[in-house]
């Protein structure tokens, strides 16, 4: 049984892990830990701007699966992440849903360029590319993605 709400101050511990092992599983050789105080501050900053973090969790321990962060105004969709031991089992899919329930109309995002794997899960959920551009913190290629309402 999987549930979303809202993240809590004492979900950082197991959200940041997750992410960690979710990126290290797509770029073993990126130092994701280092990056633990930029996600925290870079989340705070996102939810003071109107976003909201969601957390999927499931099982009787209700521990968290992903979490999503979505600005329901802007349409941006910062991150959606799912725990690497949960991948192909429809999280993602579950996160993205909930994403298009609170930004309706539209909802834009970057991806790694070289990331196939996000990239092929956008495609197959009615986004399409439309930009390139540079991550701010590695200066890696990305794509732009977007999807709006049929």
């Amino acid at each position: 049984m999987t549930t979303i709400r809202l993240r809590e101050e004492t979900d950082w511990p197991q959200l940041l892990d997750l992410w960690v092992a979710s990126w290290l599983a797509t770029f073993p050789f990126i130092d994701f830990n280092a990056r633990r105080p930029w996600l925290t501050q870079h989340i705070a900053e996102l939810e003071k701007d109107g976003a909201v973090t969601l957390c999927l969790t499931q099982g009787p321990n209700k521990e968290i699966a992903g979490f999503v962060v979505i600005n329901s105004t802007t349409g941006w969709l910062d991150q959606i992440c799912v725990g690497p031991q949960y991948f192909g089992q429809g999280y993602g899919e579950d996160l993205l849903n909930i994403a298009k329930k609170n930004s309706p109309q539209f909802i834009s995002l970057d991806v790694n360029a070289d990331n196939y794997r996000a990239i092929r899960f956008y495609e197959r959920n009615d986004f399409v590319q439309v930009g390139e551009g540079a991550n701010t913190l590695s200066g890696r290629p990305t794509v732009m993605l977007e999807w709006r309402h049929k």
